[in-house]
């Protein structure tokens, strides 16, 4: 099911930025604005995830993260749940090699 609206960023952990900015750090989720839970299901009261919605969660499956980056871990769940899927795609899988 595809969401509606963009989806923002819940982090565990924030970091002040060079421009005196908030930014997300540590495990971070995808979370809409005015649910009180993340697009995985995770209760952000619960799980003590911080809300940053000014950032936006626009990362992608193959994203690298190092260990300069704030960002430790990112939910493949949120990541699936708000890529979903391609327009041209009527499954989720492939069949390479059908019977005769």
């Amino acid at each position: 099911m595809r969401m509606s609206g963009t989806p923002a960023v819940a982090a565990s952990g924030e970091e002040i930025g060079p421009d005196g900015v908030r930014e997300p750090g540590g495990e971070v989720h995808g979370w809409l604005p005015g649910q009180n839970q993340t697009v995985c299901g995770l209760p952000l009261s619960r799980t003590r995830l911080r809300r940053f919605p000014h950032v936006r969660f626009d990362y992608a499956a193959t994203d690298v993260l190092t260990e300069a980056d704030p960002v430790g871990w990112i939910c493949p769940r949120c990541l699936a749940a708000s890529q979903g899927r391609r327009r041209d795609d009527k499954r989720g899988w492939v069949r390479h090699s059908p019977r005769p």
